[in-house]
């Protein structure tokens, strides 16, 4: 079985270093791609820009994707993700500060899979992380890798 990857679209800082700071205390073994906004996500999805000649056989198991993100936004990213063929399947978590009904709407019409709000407390925000890898990257069923592309 190949190695799962999930990828996270992030560009706060501070933000990408207490996930992946979370992730590392809850032992994750899953290897973590992080991008610094929704270009970046999109470039390394699809294998362009700096990510040309990607191996785009080896795609995230799971996208943990932020919303308010300058020039391309989380809901564009998942809008371009559910539109094409190679990365529908793939499960997306929104993982985001906003509290926004209409940000919670437009993503699950959009085809989220999941919608979670960060929460401020480190020891809550690391216990989210962790349930959050546990279901997606554990007890979850993706379609098979080959079903993806």
């Amino acid at each position: 079985m190949s190695e799962k990857i999930i990828l996270m679209v992030e560009d706060s800082p501070n933000d990408g270093i207490l996930t992946l700071r979370a992730l590392e205390k809850n032992k994750v073994k899953n290897r973590i791609v992080v991008t610094s906004g929704g270009e970046h996500a999109l470039d390394y999805l699809f294998a362009r820009g700096e990510y040309e000649g990607r191996d785009t056989s080896a795609m995230p198991d799971l996208i943990l994707l932020d919303l308010n993100m300058p020039k391309v936004g989380g809901l564009e990213v998942l809008q371009q993700v559910r539109a094409d063929d190679r990365t529908k399947l793939i499960p997306v978590v929104v993982f985001t500060t906003s509290k926004a009904d209409r940000d919670l709407i437009d993503a699950y019409n959009l085809g989220v899979n999941s919608y979670v709000r960060k929460p401020v407390d480190f020891k809550e925000f690391k216990r989210t992380v962790e349930q959050l890898e546990q279901y997606w990257t554990v007890l979850n069923l993706p379609p098979p890798r080959g079903e993806r592309y």
